[in-house]
């Protein structure tokens, strides 16, 4: 098997390069309106949001933010195959403007123009970011009334383009089979509250990285296992370092990505040489955990009772007798923002816990 990736030096908001209903799913994370550090981007899309700020119409510039937001959301919606899915990771703002701290919410003003847009509103995540703070005061300290909580969670929201997405052929069928993921892990890629994932600072690097919204790869792969399929494309409008395209190469799905900022171009590049590489070590990391869920199973007296069988693995349901995991091999630069990528089965794991 192999899978193309595209690097598109364009804008969001009108995506000419990827076709009409060609896409399986969104997995982004745009330019936070309301955070300073994205002001001089969302004034580049348009001259209303600067001059909201200079006056101190907060309500002003929030709304004129979003609006171009609505534009992206309306061209991924033309993008997606029915049923496709789109993930928004998202935070909310804080901010102080004509002397008034509020919060600004995004997400909801998410949901909402993603529903103008057409999607139907799935439930969503709350990623609960670790952190290591000194202190978590914000306002008056110890004082009521006016201290404020601290803001420690963003969300990915998740949508899709009408109904449930049909599988109607036996290669459509037998593709999705392939893709499953192991009774384990969806019990802990499906709850409501995600707390073990550590978030990318911002401006690590200087430069154009400074200028890039940035998550971890292990949000973007998990979303890419949990809503697509082995040979899926999947597209990022907002790609910035790249991460959504590393992760759809790492598990076997092809990928575009959307940036307006050129220079990014180079760090894109990075970040898709070290896609193999990262790819295959969550192939053999699955495995491998799969194994140490069956043998506590085992030791508790409680033996999953069905086998998948490309392993010959002890699996909990009938669902993953068919589940393979795609090692990816090479990543071949074929042209400035293009790439091929290679795969093949991962191996199995030791016959400890393998069907006799």
């Amino acid at each position: 098997m192999e899978t193309r990736h595209h690097l598109v030096i364009g804008d969001a908001r009108e995506m000419r390069e990827v076709a009409d209903g060609s896409v399986h799913l969104v997995v982004t994370s745009p330019p936070y309106p309301m955070i300073e550090m994205w002001d001089g981007v969302f004034g580049a899309l348009g001259a209303e949001v600067g001059a909201r700020l200079e006056a101190g119409d907060g309500a002003g510039a929030f709304e004129a933010m979003h609006r171009e937001l609505d534009r992206a959301w309306a061209e991924c919606f033309r993008a997606l195959a029915p049923g496709g899915i789109a993930c928004v990771n998202v935070g909310d703002a804080t901010r102080t403007l004509g002397g008034v701290f509020r919060l600004w919410p995004n997400h909801a003003r998410v949901v909402d123009g993603m529903t103008r847009a057409g999607f139907v509103t799935l439930p969503d995540i709350l990623w609960r970011k670790p952190t290591n703070a000194p202190n978590k005061f914000l306002g008056s300290g110890m004082l009521p009334a006016g201290a404020y909580v601290t803001y420690e969670h963003e969300y990915v929201l998740i949508f899709r383009k009408g109904a449930p997405r049909a599988f109607a052929t036996a290669e459509e069928k037998a593709r999705r089979r392939r893709s499953a993921f192991f009774w384990e892990e969806r019990n802990v890629w499906f709850s409501d509250l995600w707390t073990d994932l550590v978030g990318t600072g911002q401006g690590r690097a200087g430069g154009s990285r400074e200028r890039s919204g940035a998550f971890p790869f292990e949000l973007a792969w998990r979303l890419v296992q949990m809503f697509s399929l082995q040979g899926d494309l999947v597209l990022d409008p907002f790609v910035g370092t790249g991460t959504t395209m590393a992760a759809a190469a790492a598990s076997g799905r092809h990928s575009v990505g959307v940036e307006r900022e050129a220079t990014l171009a180079g760090v894109v590049a990075e970040t898709m040489a070290g896609a193999a590489e990262a790819g295959a070590a969550r192939a053999a990391g699955r495995l491998e955990a799969h194994r140490a869920f069956v043998a506590a199973r085992e030791a508790a007296g409680r033996p999953p009772g069905h086998w998948n069988r490309p392993y010959g693995l002890a699996v909990v349901t009938a669902q993953e007798e068919d589940l393979e995991v795609c090692r990816p091999t090479t990543m071949l630069p074929l042209a400035t923002g293009l790439w091929r990528s290679t795969y093949e089965v991962e191996r199995a794991v030791s016959p400890v816990v393998a069907r006799t």
